[in-house]
């Protein structure tokens, strides 16, 4: 099976269609601000094209975890209130309905013009979309598709949610005429280059709180990347596993073997583990906390002693990392490197940033890998255009470089 593609459905007409699209709008917010819009621009020019050419374009997407039920706290409405801005821009009207599949969404699709956007309200306020029981799932697909009529047709956009079996990812494709977004398109394009035959030399920066997180991930990439740099907060499993203290820092104590099995395999396949030479070492986990640099091996000699917290990686390692980074043709980054939140310690991630920007600069395939990296080059003042791509789906991203079967590209057939 051949995933059919958004320029089939734009070639078979869509003028005065529903079509449902799944949108990533699962953005960071501060209150009921979005303190990060990627999500909702990369959402936008699938919406647009779709209603440009006359559809009238239902969008559902799903924000933070709620527990199956209406909460407020996770409402839509700032990530519609933003894509509705960003859509004006282009002469586009985009309505937001109070409920998924009740009488607000009902009423408001059946009265939408050619070329408006409605935006349902957050997926997962009802329980079935991720309901482990296929009956429930396929029930709730059944009825977001019955907003579409008799004519509808459903476009999978949002690669972030591709890898979980949900009613609007997974299901709908059941029901619905099914199409594969171009931003879902361009990530499978994308993760396919780096994982079949990726221009070497290969390197691969992960970052992040846990190590666990991304122990499959490390485990399929030894032997197919050259450089394996490590930082964030998973570096002091790796230094414990190399016999290091480290103070009070991040560890995770049950994973220090499985680490040192890495280290094993990746200089018997090729994999060189690049793991840092000193560590900004601070008082305790705090904005304004008092810090020093210290050798990756010397953490608990600081003036903070076996209390010192490593929050980000240290100078010499920044260099370090950048230059891996300058001799990578193809380079892949997952995972800050520090609390990258706190100015104090955000050097460290700014320094893998500018490295990826200067080696796509130079040719080379650069990737951030979604999340909380993509959040920390914005934050960090790195416009989109200084990278070959970020990515919109950390855990996504990380399941396809797993090897993972993902469920929403099966049901795509892509």
């Amino acid at each position: 099976m051949t995933a059919r593609t958004l320029d089939d459905l734009l070639a078979d007409g869509v003028r005065g269609r529903h079509v449902l699209v799944r949108s990533d709008l699962n953005v960071p917010l501060d209150g009921s601000t979005v303190t990060d819009d990627g999500r909702v621009r990369a959402s936008l020019p699938v919406i647009k094209k779709l209603a440009e050419a006359g559809a009238r374009v239902l969008v559902m997407a799903h924000l933070g975890r709620p527990k199956g039920a209406p909460d407020p706290k996770y409402s839509i409405k700032p990530a519609a209130d933003r894509l509705a801005e960003l859509a004006k821009d282009a002469g586009i009207t985009v309505q937001r309905a109070e409920d998924t599949v009740g009488e607000s969404a009902k009423a408001h699709s059946a009265g939408l013009a050619d070329g408006e956007v409605l935006v349902l309200e957050n997926v997962r306020f009802d329980s079935r979309e991720t309901s482990k029981d296929d009956a429930e799932r396929a029930a709730f697909a059944r009825e977001l598709a019955a907003l579409t009529g008799e004519n509808g047709a459903y476009v999978d956009d949002a690669f972030g949610a591709v890898h979980r079996k949900h009613a609007s990812v997974y299901d709908i494709a059941q029901v619905l005429p099914a199409y594969l977004g171009e931003l879902v398109r361009t990530e499978v394009e994308v993760l396919k280059r780096l994982t079949e035959g990726a221009e070497r030399p290969y390197v691969v920066v992960l970052g992040g709180s846990k190590v666990s997180d991304k122990l499959a991930v490390i485990d399929n990439l030894i032997g197919k990347a050259d450089k394996l740099l490590v930082g964030g907060g998973m570096l002091f499993t790796f230094l414990a596993a190399q016999g290091h203290a480290v103070g009070a820092s991040l560890l995770e104590q049950d994973q220090i073997d499985t680490v040192k099995d890495y280290l094993g395999r990746g200089a018997a396949a090729g994999t060189q583990f690049v793991l840092p030479t000193d560590v900004v070492v601070a008082s305790k986990f705090a904005a304004d906390a008092d810090h020093e640099v210290a050798a990756a091996d010397a953490i608990e000699a600081t003036s903070f002693g076996p209390a010192g917290i490593g929050l980000d990686i240290g100078p010499d390692t920044a260099a370090a990392f950048a230059k891996e980074i300058a001799g990578g043709r193809t380079v892949f980054w997952n995972g800050p490197m520090g609390v990258f939140e706190f100015p104090a310690f955000a050097a460290g991630t700014k320094a893998v940033a500018q490295g990826l920007a200067d080696a796509t600069a130079a040719g080379a395939l650069t990737v951030v890998g979604g999340g909380d990296s993509a959040a920390a080059v914005r934050t960090l003042g790195f416009e989109d255009g200084q990278f070959g791509h970020i990515s919109t789906g950390g855990g996504a991203s990380l399941e396809y470089l797993e090897g993972k079967e993902l469920p929403g590209l099966t049901a795509l057939g892509a």
